[in-house]
Order: C-alpha cells, then sequence, then structure tokens
C-alpha cells in the first residue's frame, strides 16, 4: 500500500542515480552509486530510485545492492509498460524492506508514435502492466510521460485506468520542461478535482529545467496538491536537468511562511553530497548555483560586507551551516597533520574512512609543499579529482613541456601501461595539445574529446587548476577530472583518468552493455 502521509510533509523521491545519471558522462561507477544511494538514505531521502534494472546487468546489480543495503528509504526502480521490464525491476528491488516499481509510458500524440499504440489499444496496455505490477508488489507508481503536452481528456482517462489497476502513485512528468508554473499547479490541481479515485493515491511531480522553471514548477505542483517531488542532487541530469533536490528543499524550509510544507531531509547534509555528486558524475557546480554554489554565500560589495559584519541577516535569508557549510576558511599548511585535515573534511561535510585519508593526506602534503597555504576549495578539489587507482591500465610517470613563442609546444611523457614505462615526445600546438598527442602516441585511442574545461580552484599564480575532460568512444562517454598547481600536469592526469574510464567500460561490453536507449524518459 502507499505510504501515509499528513497534507503538511512532501516525500522527496530522488532520481540522481536514474534521471541524473541520464546526462550524457555523468554515468557512475557500481561502487559510486552504493555510496551515494547510502548518502541519501542517511540524508533522510523518502524514495531512491535506484536505476533502470532491465538496461544493463550493471544496473540490475547495482539496484538489486542498493535494495538490500537500504535502510530507511523506500528502494524504487523503473521499468517501461510491458511485463519483461516489470519483471526484472521487481527482482531488483524485491530484497529492499520497502519495495516500489515505477512504470510508465508516453501518453503524449507525440510519444503515442514511439510504441505506435492507438489511444485504446494504450489504455489496455497501461491497465494489464500496472495490474501486473500491483500484483508483484503494494507499492507502484505510474507516469504519463509527456503528461504536459497529453490531451486532457485522455490523462484524465489513462490516470483513472492506473488508478483502478492499482497505482498508489501518479506522477505528473513534465518531461520536456515546456510548462509554466501556474500551468503546473493548475494542472495537478484540475486532474485531483476530475479523476475518480485520485484523492486515495499520492501525486508527485517530476520537472525539467528545459526553461529554468523545473524548481517553481514543482513548488507550483505542491501548492496545487503534489505531495511527492522528483528531483535530483544538484539538478543533474540530461539536457537541462531536473529538479534540483538543495533548492525545493531548502525553498520549503526558508519560505514556510508561503509554504506550509515539510520533508524529512537533513539539509545539513547537503554540501556533502552535492560535492560527492560532482566529483562521482565529473559535473562541477556553476559557482552562482542557488544553494550549493561556490558563490551562494560569498559577499565580496563592500555594502554587502559590511552588512554582513553587523548583521548576517541582512544579505543571508539561511546559514551556510543550515545545508552543512563550513563557516571556517582558515588554511592547513605543509606543517599541518591528519588530524587538522580530517576536522578539516568533516568540516567540509566528508566523511572519509582511514584508508582514504590515508591517500588524502598523502596528496594534501605534495599540494602543500607547492603551495604557501591550502585553502577549503583546495581540499574540496583533492576531494573531486580523480587519481591513479591500483587497478588503472595508464598511469602518468612524469611529463616535461617546453614551449616557445615561434613554434610549437613539444611534450616528453613518461607513462605506465599495464606495468610497463613506455615514453614518447610529440609537438603539438601549445603544451596541452602536445601532450595529448603524447597520450595517444603512447595509448592509440579514437576517443572523441568532447569536452575541455578548466577551472581555478583559488586565487594567486601557485592556485589549483581543476581540469575536467569527457571524452567518447563508440557511444561510451567517460569524465575525468585532476587537479594540480601546474595546469598541463592536471589537463593530462584528466584525460589519461578518462582514458582509464573508458577503458573499464569497454572490458565490461560483454556484460554490461546497455540493451535500450532510455533517453528522454519520464
Amino acid at each position: 500500500m502507499t505510504d501515509t502521509i499528513s497534507q503538511d510533509r512532501v516525500l522527496i523521491f530522488d532520481t540522481t542515480l536514474r534521471d541524473g545519471e541520464q546526462s550524457p558522462g555523468a554515468t557512475m561507477t557500481h561502487e559510486e552509486k552504493l555510496e551515494i544511494a547510502e548518502m541519501l538514505d542517511d540524508m533522510g531521502v523518502d524514495i531512491i530510485e535506484a536505476g533502470f534494472p532491465i538496461a544493463s546487468e550493471g544496473d540490475f546489480r547495482a539496484v538489486s545492492e542498493i535494495s538490500q543495503r537500504s535502510k530507511d528509504a523506500v528502494i524504487c526502480g523503473l521499468a517501461r509498460a510491458n511485463f519483461k521490464d516489470i519483471d526484472r525491476c521487481w527482482e531488483a528491488v524485491k530484497q529492499s524492506a520497502r519495495p516500489r516499481i515505477h512504470t510508465f509510458i508516453g501518453t503524449s500524440p507525440l510519444h503515442r508514435q514511439i510504441p505506435d499504440l492507438t489511444q485504446d489499444e494504450m489504455a489496455d496496455r497501461i491497465h494489464e502492466t500496472v495490474t501486473h505490477a500491483r500484483n508483484l508488489c503494494d507499492n507502484v507508481q505510474w507516469s504519463p510521460m509527456d503528461a504536459t503536452r497529453t490531451e486532457w481528456d485522455y490523462l484524465c482517462r489513462v490516470i483513472e485506468i492506473a488508478i483502478k489497476a492499482g497505482a498508489t502513485t501518479i506522477n505528473i512528468p513534465d518531461t520536456v520542461g515546456y510548462t509554466a508554473p501556474e500551468e503546473s499547479a493548475n494542472l495537478i490541481r484540475r486532474l485531483i478535482e476530475t479523476v475518480p479515485g485520485a484523492d486515495e493515491v499520492v501525486f508527485a511531480t517530476h520537472c525539467h529545467n528545459d526553461l529554468g522553471m523545473a524548481t517553481a514548477n514543482a513548488l507550483a505542483a505542491v501548492a496545487g496538491g503534489a505531495r511527492q517531488i522528483e528531483c535530483t542532487i544538484n539538478g543533474l541530469g540530461e539536457r537541462a536537468g531536473n529538479t534540483a533536490l538543495e533548492e525545493v528543499v531548502m525553498a520549503l524550509k526558508v519560505r514556510h511562511d508561503i509554504m506550509p510544507w515539510s520533508t524529512a531531509v537533513d539539509t545539513t547534509k547537503i554540501m556533502g553530497i552535492s560535492r560527492r555528486v560532482a566529483t562521482v558524475s565529473g559535473f562541477p557546480v556553476q559557482f552562482n548555483k542557488a544553494i550549493v554554489g561556490k558563490n551562494a554565500f560569498a559577499h565580496e560589495s563592500g555594502i554587502h560586507q559590511d552588512g554582513m559584519l553587523k548583521n548576517p541577516e541582512n544579505f543571508e535569508i539561511m546559514r551556510p551551516a543550515d545545508v552543512g557549510l563550513s563557516e571556517s576558511s582558515l588554511p592547513l599548511g605543509k606543517h599541518s597533520g591528519r588530524a587538522a585535515l580530517r576536522d578539516k573534511l568533516n568540516n567540509l561535510g566528508f566523511d572519509v574512512g582511514d584508508n582514504q585519508l590515508k591517500d588524502i593526506f598523502v596528496r594534501f602534503k605534495d599540494l602543500a609543499d607547492r603551495k604557501k597555504e591550502v585553502f577549503d576549495d583546495d581540499i574540496i578539489a583533492l576531494m573531486r579529482v580523480g587519481e591513479d587507482g591500483e587497478n588503472d591500465r595508464l598511469k602518468l610517470k612524469s611529463l616535461r613541456v617546453t614551449c616557445g613563442t615561434g613554434g610549437p609546444a613539444e611534450a616528453r611523457i613518461v607513462m605506465e601501461i599495464d606495468g610497463a614505462e613506455k615514453t614518447a615526445t610529440m609537438s603539438g600546438d601549445g603544451p596541452v595539445d602536445a601532450s595529448f598527442r603524447a597520450v595517444r602516441d603512447l595509448h592509440p585511442s579514437d576517443a572523441h574529446l568532447q569536452l575541455y574545461q578548466v577551472h581555478a580552484v583559488t586565487e594567486g599564480t601557485d592556485a589549483q587548476a581543476t581540469v575536467s575532460v569527457r571524452l567518447e568512444e563508440g557511444g561510451n562517454i567517460a569524465t575525468g577530472q585532476s587537479a594540480d598547481t601546474d595546469t598541463v600536469v592536471a589537463s593530462t592526469k584528466a584525460y589519461i583518468h578518462a582514458l582509464n574510464r573508458l577503458l573499464v567500460r569497454r572490458g565490461k561490453l560483454g556484460e554490461d552493455q546497455k540493451e535500450i536507449s532510455y533517453r528522454d524518459m519520464s
């Protein structure tokens, strides 16, 4: 049966591991998915959509293991409107103490053309598949994909069918981010007033951010009667992303005066999971991103700084501590020990084990030897970057670059490839191009460079540069990150990191190849 909730309570349904992971280049490893799921559970998320079990063996294993490990959250899997998908989904989630099957089908005129079904044929399929899912699981969610562009009468008809077939949650997706807040509120309100049995189920909202209104649309839907918001950490998701969990949760908390609904999310854990998702997905958070951006609590204007010193409430509508942000920015140095580093990491929202601390401490000491002061942002960068792992086939041993004003740059690189050291020297149009060419000379690859981004972590000539590289090869996409006070070194490490991730995915094609394409779902 559906979870009983009071009318002032809003359920948070996180789909970072499913819809968020559909962002090109955002694919996470099995271990990273388990880690993020545990963090979501710990912070009080009500429902975790852990994946799309039939998409691949890897997705199935991840959803299954998350189901076994979950403590409090409902664990949900996604399934298309057919028995095979639904059976596979149930196999993955059934070991959860609180399992949910989420099945969907596109109901708009455009999306009905995909399976080539008439309205009546689709209605029959909805009845059959929702009934089948409910016979397996007491907690069933159903979504009419592209609901906001579905004809009103037909939308009411299929929702009534899904409710009668046993759906306990009806999710209304704005799949292409087309709707506006007033429309979002009115749609939910009218459905609850019109569809028979609507008062016996939970209505949910799933908004995309194509027009920048995902958060506004989700909150408007709640005002219209929705009591579940589907969202992702950092608003991660394909195209322009999804509703950002941190935005809706903090909006409900800060503006409780006009939005009298609450969630069970521990907001002090927001920054920690935001940074971790940014790390594992390879998608950095924009500096001016609401709630979790680097500048969200920064004040540079003299008037603002003066006001802050007199009373923080002059320019801050929430405290940094409310979202788990350390108010201290005292730097560490080369004489700082492990205890100081662990304390700093805890203040920044990172909970690390002894082995991880040992690895980070080595990199911290190396950075401190090259940098007079190591600031909070430097520590965060150390946590974000992908360094060489024990099982990486490609490792950078040394790099020397020479360049002048009158000719091409030249890079001499030493790499360890499958345990053997190899050396190459290549020229290129600048030091980064020469270094990448040298890597490709030692490890030929058809990978196409889709993205190359450089961000200075702090100010000054000794600032770390964080580099993100996204590669595509044969439909597989991988992102690598690295940070170093030398931008060329950081670039080369990030490039090699992305190549290593492509090699892992290439090696798993036999067991982990995507069986279906699930772009643009709900």
